[in-house]
C-alpha cells in the first residue's frame, strides 16, 4: 500500500523491483483483502490521490509477481494483533525476509529466524 502512497523513494523502488522480477512477494488471501479494503476507502483514496486503476495495477502486480501462500497456522507474536497476518504469511512458505515500515513489526527484528527489514535494508540485499 505504501508504494501507492509514496511512489518515490524506497517504497516506489520496492514496487519497481517486484515489477522487474527481482523478488517474489508472498501474500495470503487475508493480506490481499486488507490491502484492497484499505486502498478502496474513499477518504484514503482522496487523501493520497489514488485512482481505481492504481489499485487494479497494484493487485495485478502482486498476483503476477507474487506467490499466494496458504496460512495454516495462527500466530500471536505482534504487539498489534492486526499485523499477525503478515507473520502468518511469512511462515506459510519459505520466506527470506519480511519487509515493513510498520513499527510493531520492525520491533520484532526477526520472527522465527526470518528478519524483519525496512525497505532500504531489503533493497540493499537485492
Amino acid at each position: 500500500m505504501s508504494g501507492l502512497v509514496r511512489r518515490q523513494g524506497t517504497t516506489g523502488d520496492v514496487l519497481r523491483a517486484l515489477r522487474d522480477e527481482r523478488f517474489i512477494a508472498i501474500y495470503t488471501t487475508e493480506t490481499m483483502v486488507e490491502t484492497i479494503e484499505v486502498l478502496w476507502r474513499a477518504d484514503f483514496r482522496v487523501k493520497y490521490h489514488i485512482e481505481p486503476g492504481d489499485i487494479t495495477a497494484l493487485v495485478n502486480l502482486i498476483r503476477l509477481r507474487g506467490e499466494l501462500a496458504v496460512s495454516t497456522r495462527k500466530v500471536k507474536a505482534c504487539r498489534d494483533p492486526k499485523d499477525n497476518k503478515f507473520l502468518e504469511a511469512a511462515v506459510a512458505t519459505p520466506t527470506d525476509c519480511i519487509i515493513s515500515g510498520d513499527a510493531d513489526l520492525l520491533d520484532l527484528v526477526s520472527f522465527e529466524g526470518i528478519p524483519v527489514l525496512r525497505r532500504a535494508e531489503f533493497l540493499a540485499t537485492l
